[in-house]
């Protein structure tokens, strides 16, 4: 089977992350969630723990494929492409953070599509330069180096809240004005120190695009994922014993645990969709997979938008933001406090899937 068929399944894969990361981060009320589309306090791994790691993965299932027909190591334009790429997805992150008010003073510098952007820049780079026997020995060497680092770098409490070495770093070089407080103290879940192993997230998905380009059949490669993935996810959970899986720290056993995963769900989405050929359910989520980074963005801005620009003045003299609105006068009433902040995520997630829709009918892909 060709290759670009048995990708279905990756764009599958991909438009169900972005779907998920809509609807983890467009509740009605925070106040109203259930428990699954949560982020661990601190140790631990919930379902939405997942989405990211998830499409960290993807990433480097996409750049072994993009990559296949760069083999002398990095040249000038392959550098500058990666560079290019990198300082938009990096500068577009900041401006999100930055939208509507563009309050430099206290502006997050880092976030999600930093994120991205940093684990994507500096595991191309590797990708181009080495081939996958070296960069193995980097994977191990990056997950191995960040445990031992963090370790050493407060041997009395390596991974509490507070102390720790990422926390340590972030403070000093971003400063607290310009790190995340929405964990209820300062700590920027995606850090700089903690960008380090989320290269080794990426370099996972790079692995797996290279089991399925060699493989001898979609059949192959799934039983090869499934062997590999439970053995990772096993190896995640027995090593967390001493090393927590812990998203925040993005620690080196949440990136096995985490990529394990991934890959036993793309080897079922290997097997529904192309073994079995059940596809047509699949379609919304290709149309999502097709403009991934856009419709993030634009979500991003849309929520934005909606709770600090648009103001709806009541009969009984309160002000509400755009977003209190929805939840509170329309979706409540329909179904109470908690299916009521689950209908209003899922129907922003319809929402948004119709935007890619029409992207997709008029062959518009933006490509960031």
């Amino acid at each position: 089977m060709a290759v670009s068929q048995r990708l279905i399944a990756l764009d599958v894969l991909r438009g169900l992350t972005i779907a998920l990361m809509i609807m983890v981060n467009t509740p009605g009320s925070w106040s109203y969630v259930y428990p699954p589309l949560l982020h661990a306090k601190w140790h631990g791994c919930t379902p939405t723990d997942l989405v990211f790691p998830f499409f960290l993965f993807i990433v480097g299932v996409s750049m072994f494929y993009s990559f296949k027909k760069f083999n002398k190591g990095i040249t000038s334009s392959s550098f500058k492409k990666v560079i290019k790429r990198t300082l938009i997805i990096f500068l577009l992150g900041l401006f999100l953070n930055l939208f509507p008010k563009f309050n430099f003073e206290n502006v997050r510098f880092l976030g999600v599509l930093q994120r991205i952007a940093i684990a994507y820049g500096l595991a191309a780079l590797l990708c181009l330069q080495f081939n996958v026997k070296t960069l193995k020995y980097i994977f191990a060497a990056i997950l191995l180096g960040y445990w031992g680092i963090l370790y050493f770098g407060n041997p009395i409490a390596p991974f509490d809240q507070t102390g720790n070495l990422v926390q340590q770093i972030d403070l000093a070089i971003l400063g607290e004005n310009h790190m995340y407080k929405g964990l209820g103290f300062t700590f920027d879940p995606e850090g700089l120190l903690s960008s380090f192993p989320s290269i080794a997230t990426v370099l996972l998905g790079y692995f797996a695009g290279n089991i399925i380009e060699f493989s001898k059949s979609t059949l192959d490669t799934i039983k090869k994922f499934v062997m590999y993935g439970l053995i990772l996810a096993v190896v995640g959970l027995v090593w967390g014993t001493i090393f927590p899986i812990n998203k925040s720290l993005w620690t080196s056993t949440y990136v096995i645990y985490a990529g394990g995963l991934a890959l036993l769900f793309l080897a079922l989405l290997l097997w529904i969709i192309d073994v079995k050929g059940f596809k047509k359910w699949s379609t919304p989520f290709i149309h999502f997979g097709t403009n991934p980074l856009f419709i993030f963005m634009f979500s991003g801005i849309y929520v934005k938008t909606i709770i600090y620009l648009v103001k709806i003045n009541m009969s009984n003299g309160d002000t509400l933001t755009g977003y209190s609105y929805l939840y509170n006068q329309v979706f409540v009433p329909i179904a109470g406090n908690m299916n009521g902040s689950l209908l209003f995520a899922i129907t922003h997630i319809i929402f948004f899937w119709f935007l890619t829709y029409v992207l997709y009918r008029k062959k518009i892909f933006i490509k960031i």
